[in-house]
């Protein structure tokens, strides 16, 4: 039995990145690194059909890491005030306890 090959993201990006601009012809390609043109072709499809995510991913990324520094800050302050209060029960509580 054969064993299957596994690619990196980075081998196919580079294989189509190669094909696309040109460097060699799919043909050249495909024999250099002992694959198939229908193959490497699938990959050129899924990456073209891909390619506008690319960009959109930043906008994602930059508005998940607002929200992210958000919650942060919103623990930060939560935490502030349950020492606040802590401190206080901790002075008012033995002098209620005085009192009685």
């Amino acid at each position: 039995m054969s064993k299957r090959r596994t690619f990196t993201a980075e081998f196919k990006a580079k294989v189509v990145l190669a094909i696309l601009s040109g460097e060699k012809t799919a043909a050249e390609i495909c024999r250099e690194h002992r694959i198939k043109e229908t193959l490497v072709s699938r990959w050129k499809k899924q990456f073209l059909e891909r390619a506008a995510t690319v960009f959109g991913q930043d906008i994602e990324n930059s508005q998940e890491k607002e929200r992210r520094a958000e919650l942060e800050r919103m623990v930060g302050r939560l935490t502030m005030e349950v020492d606040i209060l802590k401190k206080a029960s901790h002075l008012l509580g033995p002098s209620k306890q005085r009192n009685v």
